[in-house]
């Protein structure tokens, strides 16, 4: 049984969560870095130039990025262009579509204030797109914290979900996408797979033809955004073989369900195509074929880096961000309470770990945690939500058992934030495996000691912070050559085995 709730779904929780956002909103930093290149190359080329024609864009890459991407003469090298004469950018164009809404009002007011005099540069990189784009990411990183938020308190009530939702916030790899690196996808793909999970529950128990039509252009914008979350899509699947293991061997269910079941589901396929248009249309440009997605993986599937995904110093899972032990622990609770559900959302973490685990990359390279599940955000507040009442139902004093968990849950938030800043100021390595030893180390006596000074810096003086840590970054990538990121230029670049890109 559900938890009775406020009749209104705009609670007080969700209103402190609006707050604290706005509070926090001056931490995003407006910068385009690494991967962030090619999501943002979309958006820039489209609304500046109307085409694909992506070199501009290419060139205005931060140096870790274009470190092996251009030559001596600062031109770049055939192998950053497809055969079809265009650059090789295998990033989803789904995240400019979500900062659309935010870049063309901007692009119209630079256009306006440029008429009378103010000469902003209508280029798309000057500040004002930047901090539009970065806005943005911040804004579908709330929406993705509100929807969580409604439905953790849908089972749990307000206050249990508030606190997971915090919890999760700033105690999970979110943090660093929703503010410090915002042209990443991060933090819009935990929207947009909050979105849909949330529409597949208020939709589950019966889903009419139109409701249909809006879960497939919910999954294809998903799809756009991030294509690993295409796990999500488990979710109908099962409900449309369900429902024919019913109709076909059960019940023998009347023709005119059928019918209507068939046309559903193929209003959901529809759907989902033509909300993925977008995606295949730019492959198609690009590369020469929709069906081309520009990346050049391998494949582990017989045998998995299952272990390392969740335990590795590498951005395992559960040892950089140790929050998620209470909330994949909750989701097993959950699935206790609500076999069905429960078993479902189980059944979509696991599809997604094992994607990871039996991918090339699945340390992210350049990766807080492991960034590939911070698409999952919103099973994990539902965990960390149905941990929290568990405990709350199981011991006589509520409020003592309340206070404890609140405590550990504040410790684990002070540990990733302790976290962030060491990874942010390259006190551990932003790429491969760090030492546990030295970690705590500096978690213990150096960031204390340093973090007042930064952060002042980081409000006062962001730019110039921003240029240390790249230069930073780029002697990392020359020192160690043979990085899989500096052979590829940058964060999230891949190549086949023989070196040269597709």
């Amino acid at each position: 049984m559900k938890a009775s709730v406020q009749s209104s779904s705009f609670s007080s929780g969700a209103k402190w969560l609006v707050l604290l956002w706005l509070i926090t909103l001056p931490l995003v930093n407006p910068w385009v870095r690494g991967d962030g290149v090619g999501y943002y190359a979309y958006a820039q080329a489209l609304l500046i130039h109307g085409n694909l024609n992506l070199q501009d864009e290419w060139l205005h890459g931060n140096p870790s990025f274009l470190l092996n991407r251009t030559g001596t003469d600062g031109r770049l090298k055939p192998d950053q262009f497809t055969a079809n004469g265009h650059i090789d950018d295998h990033f989803a164009v789904g995240p400019a579509m979500l900062w659309a809404p935010f870049l063309i009002p901007v692009h119209g007011a630079v256009l306006a204030l440029d008429h009378f005099g103010w000469h902003i540069p209508a280029n798309g990189f000057s500040r004002p797109y930047r901090v539009a784009m970065a806005v943005g990411t911040a804004f579908y990183g709330l929406l993705a914290l509100l929807i969580s938020f409604w439905l953790a308190r849908e089972y749990f009530g307000d206050r249990v979900a508030l606190v997971a939702t915090l919890a999760i916030w700033f105690g999970s790899s979110l943090i660093v996408y929703m503010y410090f690196n915002p042209s990443w996808a991060h933090a819009q793909a935990a929207f947009t797979v909050a979105l849909f999970l949330w529409y597949w529950h208020r939709t589950r128990r019966e889903r009419k033809p139109l409701q249909w039509i809006w879960l497939g252009l919910m999954g294809g914008l998903m799809l756009d955004v991030y294509y690993p979350d295409l796990v999500l899509l488990l979710l109908p699947l099962v409900d449309a073989l369900s429902f024919w293991r019913r109709s076909l061997f059960e019940s023998k269910g009347p023709v005119a369900e059928w019918r209507s079941a068939t046309v559903s589901h193929a209003l959901f396929a529809g759907a989902l195509v033509v909300a993925f248009l977008p995606t295949l249309i730019t492959r198609a440009i690009l590369y020469g074929s929709p069906f081309h997605t520009g990346y050049a993986h391998l494949w582990f599937w017989t045998a998995p880096f299952a272990w390392k995904v969740l335990f590795s110093s590498d951005h395992g899972l559960l040892t950089w961000t140790p929050i998620l032990v209470p909330a994949v622990a909750g989701l097993i609770l959950f699935w206790r309470r609500e076999r069905r559900l429960g078993g479902l959302f189980l059944l979509v973490l696991f599809g997604l770990y094992i994607l990871i685990s039996c991918y090339e990359d699945w340390n992210g390279l350049s990766s807080f945690g492991n960034r590939f599940f911070i698409s999952l955000t919103v099973l994990f507040v539902l965990g960390l939500a149905a941990l929290l009442n568990g405990l709350l139902r199981w011991t006589r004093h509520h409020a003592a058992a309340w206070r404890s968990a609140c405590a550990v849950l504040a410790l684990l938030v002070a540990w990733n934030l302790g976290f962030v800043f060491q990874w942010g100021t390259h006190l551990v390595p932003a790429r491969g495996p760090i030492s546990w030893r030295s970690m705590v180390y500096n978690q213990v006596d150096v960031v204390p000691r340093e973090i007042t000074g930064q952060l002042r810096r980081y409000f006062v003086n962001r730019s110039a912070m921003m240029r240390r840590i790249e230069r930073q970054d780029v002697r990392t990538l020359e020192t160690h050559p043979s990085h899989p990121a500096a052979m590829g230029g940058g964060e999230g670049q891949k190549w086949p085995a023989s070196g040269k890109s597709e």
